[in-house]
C-alpha cells in the first residue's frame, strides 16, 4: 500500500517563500514520477511539478517556473517543493503525489497516489 504523507504550507505574505515536504513509502517500483499538484475544490487540477525516478530535468507548470524548484532525496523517496517569489494566485491546496505510469498537465493520472493536501495561502 504506497502512503504519501506530506508537510508544510500556511499564509506567507506575496514574495515570501514556504517549502513543501513529502515522504513516500510502500512501494517497490524502479520507474515512477513524483511532483505536486495543486486544486481547489471545483476547480481545475494543475500540475505544478514533477521529477523522475531516473532523476530527468524536471517539469514545472509555467505559472510557476522560475520561482518554484522541485528537489528529491532518494535515499528516502522524498520530495520537496521549495516555493519562493510567491504570488496571490498560487493560492491553493497543494498535493504531494506518485505515479507509477504518466504524469501530465494536471498531474498524476488517476492510478496516482497522493496525500489529502495542505492549504498555501498567499495574502497581505
Amino acid at each position: 500500500q504506497v502512503q504519501v504523507v506530506q508537510s508544510g504550507g500556511g499564509l506567507v505574505q506575496p514574495g515570501g517563500s514556504l517549502r513543501l515536504s513529502c515522504e513516500v513509502s510502500g512501494f517497490t517500483w524502479d520507474r515512477y514520477y513524483i511532483g505536486w499538484f495543486r486544486q481547489t475544490p471545483g476547480t481545475e487540477r494543475e500540475g505544478v511539478a514533477v521529477i523522475s525516478s531516473d532523476n530527468t530535468t524536471p517539469y514545472y507548470s509555467d505559472s510557476v517556473k522560475g520561482r518554484f524548484a522541485i528537489s528529491r532525496d532518494n535515499a528516502k523517496i522524498s520530495v520537496y517543493l521549495q516555493m519562493n517569489r510567491l504570488k496571490p494566485e498560487d493560492t491553493n491546496i497543494y498535493y504531494c503525489a506518485i505515479d507509477r505510469w504518466s504524469w501530465g498537465r494536471s498531474g498524476p493520472s488517476i492510478l496516482g497516489s497522493w496525500d489529502r493536501g495542505t492549504q498555501v495561502t498567499v495574502s497581505s
